[in-house]
């Protein structure tokens, strides 16, 4: 590992101010901060989140969309010692109260939208506000300041859908996210370079957005225009008005813009065009192609893995459905239910190692990586004649809706408590925009009588809207293993 890989990660944002301090960072709504300016922005958070009572180790919540407030206090976070979570600003409440209560977050910077929401989960939360006179005092002293800490230390947490229905906090240290954006400078040819300017439209609190995107920026020290939501007429705008060079983006991105008639005149100033987080259907990135004469390079990873562990840039020939070959520095096995390697074209998990790898689910780093270093996906692949990488299945009842992650426990717990429903089981389904949706198949209580708009308004109560059922189905009774477990493949059948 260099020096530059063992640092913070908010050093790259003083290397890039003392390299072009004069460049634009960021751009946002026509306005333009750069590196100087937010280098000196990043150290007044840090001093202001310290002078809030932050420890170094302390966990700050940062719940903002795509506006430059989120750097600021995301690098400040890192700067002063801080351990930063990212909190997906789509939460109700019920999921918020567990991601912070999980966390022992101390400090929350929010929206004034959201704000009176984040203090009825705890009164003792310090709450910043941006926009507000609580947000301009956390930035309002001046100087310089040295970041605390770096390497081992833990950067970032950030909550991911699991198998237990709870989102669990995936640690990543200041180590694992610096190795992971070194490895993916090292690809040829350059995924981002100090010239480019780069959309920053993917979610900052999801880790392909905060990472690959962000992280990228910072590292090369190149443009980032922000766009605080997915408007696919709005965000064509940006690239013609701002010359963006890169696209790092999501499935639901590309099917969208592949439908208007002006996308290959936006895509006039583009270099790369990339998409991660989910499976991009084929025919999108065909039709993409030949709209824009530009190749959607598709990529793999996971947010305990920091999170880019393929890509078809890697291929000799980037091919649909295929997620490539691992980048620089990530070792990859293919294993079957007993740990061996599978045999030549035979599907098998896919079992990474790496320098990225995440240490393990807040708080005491359980099921991180083994002994050797080898972190085992859940997902499953097969190895084509070329060497390339086909996804063909998840060994963990994962659906990805627009690349995050829903677990059906945790809908399903949700869907349960209303008092009609008897039983409840969830399965992903294909959906055209969203890559995958979620289904609800529920058996009612006897007598009980209940529409599907009424499953979706009850589940809204306590889940993020990705994370609600798009489709309701009744049935009369669910099919079970011998063990009495609801057989998800059979459901699948009937579903398909």
């Amino acid at each position: 590992m260099t020096a530059r890989t063992t640092g913070n990660l908010a050093d790259l944002v003083r290397a890039a101010a003392v390299a072009t301090p004069d460049k634009a960072a960021l751009v946002f709504h026509g306005d333009t901060v750069t590196w100087r300016e937010l280098d000196a922005q990043v150290s007044a958070a840090a001093r202001g989140l310290l002078a809030l009572g932050a420890a170094p180790g302390d966990r700050v919540a940062v719940h903002l969309g795509n506006t430059p407030e989120f750097p600021v206090v995301y690098f400040g976070a890192l700067r002063a010692g801080l351990v930063a979570l990212p909190v997906n600003t789509g939460y109700t409440a019920d999921e918020l109260a567990h991601v912070l209560g999980d966390s022992g977050a101390r400090v929350v910077v929010t929206t004034s939208i959201t704000a009176d929401t984040v203090r009825a989960v705890d009164a003792d939360l310090t709450v910043v506000v941006a926009g507000s006179p609580s947000y301009d005092e956390l930035v309002a002293t001046d100087g310089d300041l040295d970041s605390v800490g770096g390497g081992e230390d833990l950067a970032v947490v950030l909550y991911t859908s699991g198998t237990s229905g709870r989102p669990k906090g995936a640690m990543l240290t200041h180590r694992a996210l610096l190795a992971n954006l070194e490895q993916t400078s090292r690809i040829d040819p350059p995924v981002v370079s100090p010239d480019d300017v780069v959309l920053l439209v993917l979610p900052l609190f999801h880790i392909f957005g905060l990472n690959a995107a962000l992280g990228s920026v910072a590292w090369h020290g190149a443009t980032g225009v922000l766009a605080e939501r997915f408007d696919p007429v709005e965000t064509l705008g940006l690239l013609r008005r701002h010359g963006v060079t890169n696209v790092v983006g999501a499935p639901p991105m590309y099917v969208a813009w592949s439908m208007l008639p002006d996308v290959g005149d936006a895509f006039a100033t583009v270099r790369l065009a990339l998409s991660g987080a989910a499976p991009l259907p084929p025919t999108v990135l065909h039709r993409v192609l030949d709209v824009t004469g530009h190749h959607v390079f598709e990529g793999y990873g996971l947010t305990e893995t920091a999170p880019v562990l393929t890509t078809t840039l890697m291929s000799e020939v980037a091919k649909a459905g295929s997620i490539g070959r691992p980048v620089p520095g990530v070792e990859l096995r293919l294993l079957d239910e007993r740990g061996r390697p599978v045999e030549e074209g035979d599907p098998g998990e896919v079992v990474v190692r790496g320098a990225n790898l995440f240490s393990g689910y807040w708080p005491d780093g359980t099921d991180g990586p083994d002994a050797d270093g080898w972190l085992p996906t859940g997902d499953v692949a097969v190895l084509d004649d070329d060497g390339d990488l086909h996804l063909v299945d998840r060994r963990r009842e994962l659906i990805l809706v627009s690349g995050f992650n829903v677990y059906p426990r945790e809908v399903e717990e949700v869907i349960a408590t209303h008092p009609d429903v008897e039983e409840v089981a969830v399965i992903g389904i294909p959906h055209p925009y969203t890559g995958e949706s979620v289904k609800a198949l529920i058996v009612l209580r006897a007598g009980a009588v209940l529409t599907a708009d009424e499953v979706v308004a009850h589940s809204a109560r306590a889940l993020a809207r990705f994370k609600c059922p798009t489709a309701v189905e009744f049935v009369p009774e669910l099919p079970h293993s011998a063990t009495g477990k609801v057989s998800k493949g059979r459901l699948r059948e009937l579903s398909a």
